[in-house]
């Protein structure tokens, strides 16, 4: 039998997909061939998700394989899968936009006025513009419990939410980050990212991905040998064999991942919270840094960023603008503009979810000791953080970073990617402005505020207590760091003391680039809200064994 790499066989599976979303004009005609034409249906290649879901809403996302319009059913299920009737009863069927080549053949429903704590059963597809429906793809949500806490037959096993839901506004997360980092993608031999898998065994109400989402910089090859001579074997596509520089590039790291049928399953099962950090585009970037990277033919990171952020906007499930929900759009000289990253997710009485962007905003990669503010979220930003969670009336305040606060990443031999700055001192540079956010929830009188986050590639709790800091005008608070999960295992890293963190917990890879094949050090966090309002946190290695437990109790 002839040996014919995976290269061969996806770059064929492509080539096919490319040929299924040809219009039917581009086909040679019956009369002049004498075969009846055959319409090739749409399929779903990247599978389905949902987003961004709250008590009424969530973001339905999917991908065509070509031009077509998106259409979605939902319907309210027992635990079971069964379609309820009568009492919690509640069928819809939504059509959404087109989607083109200018989307990447991604398109997203915004549903909304739906019933709180609620599961649905979800099906997504699409039409071609002949008006034949392609494949279908089933999954399933759940909406958040009501925020004031009004939830029917909650339970109870009657009504909207099913016999196996928790009672009251107890939900689960997980969270990770870093996805097909440092050349370790999917291994089918060792049955691809089972992180996932190990998440989705969990059954999460949803999970938060804290950035890296996929490694824009980081090529792809067929084999790599392992430090104790084991044979990694990737599946390889075109698009991940060089760094992402084009649009295509960079929405193909995308379509990738979407290869692994761990991803694919959790995605269409698990409501997304997307963030993302600098892998989407190039590592350690800033805006208006150029690249001295021999590998890139385009240096202008500002390029780069907007085209990993078009083809990370598009191919997350999250919702679009925190205020409009709609798309990214194009201003009269075609570019793209994209919507804001940062925004609140509500999850009902119970939290609220705070997604940071701290990327777009962030200033150069210096030593970080300037003694003014720079910048790692921005003044708008900044600004919205500290008035949302001022006002939120959840028990739980949940900010989803893609950076960790006290650990030191260096950026070269000087220069600092981190916000903190090796130095233990007061607040200089990007501390300025953390130091100012913390200041604040203390002055607002701000209570059960929690940092989760990744980022650095092993797993960490961290206790902050001005009792240890050199900047003192806080309240103490916890901060819970996850991953990788499909990627090279690194750290521990060295701490900065300028907000007092102890480290009470880590966990990191035997040497710096491990694989992932045993899944020992990948790793993601699970949240569990308790009916008593208790926060248990707990880190999870890849083959879903406990790591580490903190449970820690409201303040009133």
């Amino acid at each position: 039998m002839t040996d014919i790499s995976r290269r061969t066989i996806v770059k064929g599976s492509v080539l096919a997909a490319a040929l299924a979303a040809a219009p039917a004009a581009a086909h040679a005609s019956p009369a002049r061939t004498g075969i009846p034409l055959v319409r090739n249906r749409l399929t779903l290649p990247s599978g389905i998700a949902t987003g961004d879901v709250t008590s009424d809403s969530a973001v339905l996302w999917s991908r065509a394989s070509g031009t077509g319009r998106m259409s979605a059913v939902i319907r309210a299920v027992d635990a079971g899968g069964e379609v309820l009737r009568g009492r919690g009863a509640f069928e819809r069927t939504l059509h959404g936009p087109r989607a083109t080549q200018a989307s990447d053949f991604t398109a997203k429903i915004h549903a909304d006025r739906l019933p709180a704590n609620t599961r649905f059963a979800l099906e997504i597809s699409f039409e071609d513009d002949g008006g034949s429906a392609g494949e279908t793809v089933k999954g399933t949500f759940r909406t958040a419990p009501d925020a004031g806490g009004n939830d029917a037959g909650r339970g109870s096993g009657e009504g909207r939410t099913g016999g196996d839901l928790p009672p009251s506004s107890a939900q689960s997360f997980v969270w990770t980050g870093d996805t097909a980092g440092q050349g370790w993608g999917i291994n089918e031999e060792i049955g691809g990212m089972r992180g996932y898998r190990a998440m989705h065994t969990t059954r999460p109400d949803f999970f938060i991905h804290s950035g890296d989402t996929i490694y824009a910089d980081g090529p792809l090859a067929e084999t790599v040998v392992e430090k104790d001579g084991q044979v990694w074997r990737n599946l390889v596509t075109e698009e991940v064999s060089k760094v992402a520089e084009t649009l295509t590039e960079f929405r193909g790291r995308h379509h990738y991942n979407s290869l692994d049928a761990n991803m694919r399953a959790m995605f269409a099962d698990v409501p997304v919270i997307a963030n993302w950090d600098d892998h989407e585009t190039t590592n350690n970037w800033y805006p208006g840094e150029i690249l001295t990277d021999p590998r890139y033919t385009v240096t202008d990171v500002n390029t780069l960023a907007a085209r990993g952020r078009q083809a990370w906007q598009e191919n997350m499930p999250i919702a679009d603008s925190a205020a409009l929900w709609r798309p990214g759009t194009f201003d009269r000289a075609g570019q793209y503009q994209p919507a804001r990253i940062y925004r609140k997710i509500a999850r009902g009485p119970q939290l609220d979810i705070f997604c940071l962007d701290m990327r777009t905003f962030k200033s150069p990669n210096t030593d970080g000791k300037e003694p003014y503010a720079t910048s790692i979220l921005g003044q708008e930003q900044t600004d919205w953080l500290i008035r949302e969670v001022s006002k939120s009336k959840a028990t739980w305040k949940v900010i989803a970073a893609d950076l960790p606060l006290g650990i030191i990443v260096p950026d070269g031999a000087v220069n600092q990617e981190s916000l903190a700055n090796r130095d233990n001192g007061a607040p200089l540079g990007r501390e300025l402005e953390i130091a100012g956010v913390l200041s604040a929830f203390k002055r607002n009188r701000v209570k059960n505020v929690v940092w989760l986050t990744a980022d650095v590639h092993y797993c960490a709790a961290h206790h902050y207590s001005p009792e240890r800091a050199a900047f003192t005008d806080f309240d103490p608070f916890w901060e819970f760091v996850a991953g990788p999960i499909a990627a090279g295992s690194f750290g521990p890293n060295a701490m900065d003391g300028t907000f007092g963190p102890e480290v009470v917990f880590s966990k990191a890879g035997r040497f710096a680039g491990e694989s992932p094949r045993d899944g020992e050090n990948q790793f993601f966090g699970h949240i569990q809200l308790g009916e008593d309002d208790t926060f248990t946190a707990s880190l999870r290695n890849a083959n879903g064994a406990v790591v580490f437990t903190k449970v820690l109790a409201p303040e009133r």
